[in-house]
């Protein structure tokens, strides 16, 4: 389970912004997730609580934004959701895509009280 390690990125990143910040914990964290980016929601849920226990994040509420992918199709350009990479673009039948979002693995917010 690769989560546990991305959890564990996401605490070295609210520490160090918490050093910045002089505050000694988050309220609330904001995750972008793209359906692309190979996390599994679940896992990351399941190895939050063990991943932030006693960090900056162990009191912290949990947002996730889900990103929907989106690709430009390289031969008629047309802009399209997709559920993999491997989808045919829907105008023109073309097989190569650029990938404009859906791999997105952010920390788009971190919250606290002054």
């Amino acid at each position: 389970m690769h989560e546990l390690s991305i959890v564990m990125g996401i605490v070295d990143i609210a520490e160090a912004e918490a050093a910045k910040a002089e505050v000694d914990s988050f309220d609330a964290i904001e995750l972008e997730i793209g359906k692309l980016s190979g996390v599994m929601l679940d896992a990351l849920d399941f190895a939050w609580p063990v991943g932030v226990k006693n960090s900056v994040l162990q009191k912290a509420k949990l947002k996730i934004r889900e990103v929907e992918a989106v690709v430009r199709c390289q031969e008629c350009g047309h802009e399209f959701g997709v559920e993999s990479l491997y989808e045919v673009c829907p105008r023109c039948g073309g097989f190569f895509q650029d990938l404009i979002q859906g791999k997105e693995l952010k920390i788009k917010s971190l919250e606290y009280k002054h």
